[in-house]
């Protein structure tokens, strides 16, 4: 047995539901309104309107085994790293450069004032000490965690405040105390949306210890604009570069996401849409994967590249504006994740990308590599052509040593095609094929369970490499199983 922690007892998940108003169906109104935002604005807007209600109270820290297996290659037992009573979900994660021990994620976590939490491990994940971003006086959080840490070791938070923008903290001494929270992007028209925090940590790079955030750019009549933020000195100041021009809706720019090269090269990655699908929104369209760069530490950036193309899952018409999870109406993102490959092996400089396809039946999870800085891409299925059920919300990183790890949800196990696992697989050989794929839960979720009433599972998941020759793969994931959304960690150790 897998499972180590259960912090929520049904009764209790029954009273969150009841006192929302609102029951897992696929065939119920959503009281999200269908709108380009991203879902966790969305639902914080609607908890503070009233047409969401959520309740419970402080959870203290909790101590697990140890998170290790054997004998290597083995799966990690899988954690609730959230330890929140209410909901939590979108799960970023990142490990010190410094020290493999400290393990830093965080959620749109509803126990948080802000919505938004993050919880820091000094041991491997074993511990977690919990804390929840400040907003800016007067102003309130809208979820959409960031994490990073630096090559000094210092970690950073992030996350939407309504009015003043992004805002971040910082920690000297891994999450025991945070500075006050400071504006990182202000709003370029009225609402900074879907932010990526990326840190520099190549240590030959030019920039090394330089903070990214890029971030979605909305006006008032959903026109939008990808632009990026940049500091050189740990937060002290911060430029916001404009890195393609304004999208006038229909037309959509969303979800972008960052790496750095070796070389202190940032590569940019975004989904563009147009509004005409069936449903009157992005659902069932074909997207476009986007990118760009930056030379010079996000001065200035290279005209967008439209680099490939992939479906959108239907909308069934009244709830999902990039499309559904088929078979419920629990939103779904299409983030172009995006890593490279700084070791000194022979795939050092590739460029991957993550994503789903929409194949007309079922979502399947692809990677994208380009050996040539962007310029051309091959793709590959990380699941297995036997794989028919739906795979969604893949991320990816690259190892120090040039591991390319992936890992998704996926449902495989539910003939239903309703309940969904943590899967992660590993590329050795530059992404031209993938290993086995590792099942990383100890039970299935049912995305009606995620104390929402089956409209929110979060819009992205995470992981992150230790270093060394043999390291860790850290998986984070919106879990149900205790009856709502949590934060689980899992893995694999090499």
């Amino acid at each position: 047995m897998k499972r180590v922690s259960r912090i929520i007892a049904l009764p209790l998940v029954t009273l969150l539901l009841l006192s929302m108003g609102i029951f897992a169906s696929a065939q119920s109104s959503s009281p999200l309104e269908k709108s380009p935002v991203s879902t966790g604005v969305l639902m914080s807007r609607a908890i503070r309107s009233g047409r969401v209600h959520v309740g419970g109270s402080a959870f203290g820290s909790e101590s697990f085994a140890p998170l290790t297996c054997s004998p290597a290659p083995c799966v990690l037992p899988d954690i609730n790293a959230s330890q929140s009573p209410i909901l939590a979900n979108e799960t970023p994660v990142v490990v010190n450069p410094r020290n493999p021990q400290q393990i830093l994620a965080g959620a749109n976590d509803y126990n948080c004032p802000n919505i938004q939490g993050f919880y820091a491990s000094g041991d491997g994940g074993t511990t977690w000490t919990r804390t929840c971003l400040n907003s800016i006086a007067g102003d309130f959080g809208e979820g959409d965690p960031g994490v990073g840490y630096d090559l000094h070791g210092t970690a950073y938070i992030s996350g939407i405040d309504a009015s003043n923008g992004i805002v971040f903290e910082k920690s000297t001494d891994n999450g025991l105390t945070w500075s006050a929270p400071a504006v990182a992007v202000p709003p370029l028209f009225t609402l900074t949306d879907k932010p990526w925090l990326q840190i520099d940590t190549s240590p030959t790079s030019p920039h090394a210890n330089a903070l990214y955030i890029s971030v979605t750019q909305f006006d008032s009549s959903n026109n939008t604009q990808i632009t990026v933020s940049h500091s050189n000195n740990g937060g002290g100041t911060w430029t916001r570069v404009t890195a393609d021009t304004q999208q006038i809706f229909p037309n959509l720019d969303q979800f972008s996401d960052i790496t750095t090269g070796k070389d202190g090269t940032v590569y940019l990655t975004w989904m563009r849409c147009t509004a005409n699908g069936p449903s009157g929104d992005c659902g069932g369209t074909t997207s476009t994967m986007m990118l760009s760069k930056s030379t010079d530490g996000g001065n200035t950036w290279s005209p967008a590249a439209a680099v490939f193309t992939a479906k959108l899952a239907p909308d069934p018409g009244f709830c999902c504006f990039y499309g559904a999870l088929p078979n419920t109406s629990e939103r779904v993102s299409n983030i172009p994740v995006v890593g490279i490959d700084n070791s000194t092996g022979p795939h050092a400089g590739n460029l991957y990308i993550a994503y789903y396809t929409w194949t007309g039946t079922f979502m399947r999870a692809v990677v994208a590599t380009s050996t040539t800085g962007g310029a051309t891409w091959t793709k590959k299925p990380v699941a297995p052509a036997s794989d028919t059920h739906d795979q969604f919300f893949p991320w990816l990183n690259v190892s120090r040593g040039g591991i390319v790890g992936v890992s998704w949800l996926d449902r495989r196990n539910d003939p239903a095609n309703i309940n969904y696992e943590s899967f992660a697989s590993f590329s050795h050989n530059g992404g031209a094929s993938f290993t086995v794929n590792q099942d990383l839960s100890a039970a299935p979720s049912n995305p009606f369970n995620d104390g929402f009433g089956g409209f929110f599972i979060g819009d992205y998941t995470g992981n992150a490499f230790t270093g060394g020759a043999t390291p860790t793969f850290y998986v984070t994931y919106t879990d149900t199983t205790t009856g709502i959304d949590q934060d689980f960690l899992s893995g694999y150790l090499f």
